[in-house]
């Protein structure tokens, strides 16, 4: 995910101490925007989170391989997670949708309107980048990082350093695009000769062209051990908003298709 300047409430926001009963309110503003994203996504997981680049069109052969990455994350009965834009977003997005697997977003309001894209069963809106890497990490059980820029790069490193510090554990970060990545796998090991990080935290990392050897990893160092919440009536929760589905059919080709979209 590539971004922009930050839309303006946030500059406003940053920029210095406010009226105290402004920056209440823009707390109370950040607790429902949580509150948003607990309601839309309680029932969506267990989710694989891809990430990568905005700006790829449908011909990029990254494209190409995210949307096989959706295929692939579908076929082995996890729900697809995406920040819900176009680019490397949208083809994973719509490899799952297309393969029958259920395609999730998180999207973000940016001073030139990011646009859900339309390979998803189901998304919310945001309004601040935290909020938004908070709920897809909170909801996934590993990720996969394509090329990107600095919103990418932001949210690999920011899960690496939760893992490295024991926040998370037993989170898998694969990365696809061995070329792409060739400086950022040589600074790492710099990094390492150096001191300032450990040759166990490079090794959490996978680093591939291929989405097959990308998935057979993260299956078998992901570990789906949270709770199944269930819908409560109290709260007008269904069964089938987003609950867990069964793995696909044929890798989804027999599979109905899932409800319509739906925006939170």
């Amino acid at each position: 995910m590539d971004v922009a300047s930050p839309p303006p409430f946030d500059r406003r926001f940053l920029d210095g101490p406010r009226a105290r009963w402004a920056e209440l309110g823009f707390a109370f503003r950040v607790f429902f925007q949580f509150i948003k994203g607990f309601r839309a996504l309680h029932f969506v997981g267990p989710c694989i989170t891809v990430f990568g680049s905005a700006r790829f069109r449908e011909d990029h052969p990254y494209y190409t391989l995210a949307r096989e990455m959706g295929r692939l994350i579908a076929a082995h009965g996890l729900t697809t997670m995406t920040g819900g834009g176009p680019g490397i977003m949208e083809a994973a997005n719509r490899g799952a949708w297309e393969s029958g697997g259920r395609s999730i977003g998180c999207n973000i309001h940016l001073p030139a309107e990011q646009a859900p894209n339309r390979y998803m069963h189901k998304w919310v809106t945001l309004r601040h980048f935290f909020v938004r890497k908070f709920l897809l990490l909170k909801y996934s059980y590993g990720f996969v990082v394509f090329p990107g820029g600095f919103g990418t790069m932001d949210e690999l490193f920011e899960t690496a350093t939760l893992v490295q510090t024991g926040v998370i554990d037993s989170f898998p970060i694969a990365i696809i695009g061995t070329e792409y990545y060739r400086c950022l796998e040589t600074l790492l090991l710099a990094m390492v000769r150096e001191g300032t990080i450990r040759q166990e935290d490079v090794d959490r990392f996978f680093i591939t062209d291929d989405p097959a050897a990308a998935i057979q990893w993260l299956m078998t160092h992901v570990e789906v051990h949270r709770r199944r919440p269930r819908p409560s009536w109290i709260l007008l929760e269904k069964a089938g908003n987003g609950s867990p589905h069964p793995p696909p059919t044929s890798e989804g080709k027999d599979k109905k298709p899932l409800s319509p979209h739906h925006n939170a």
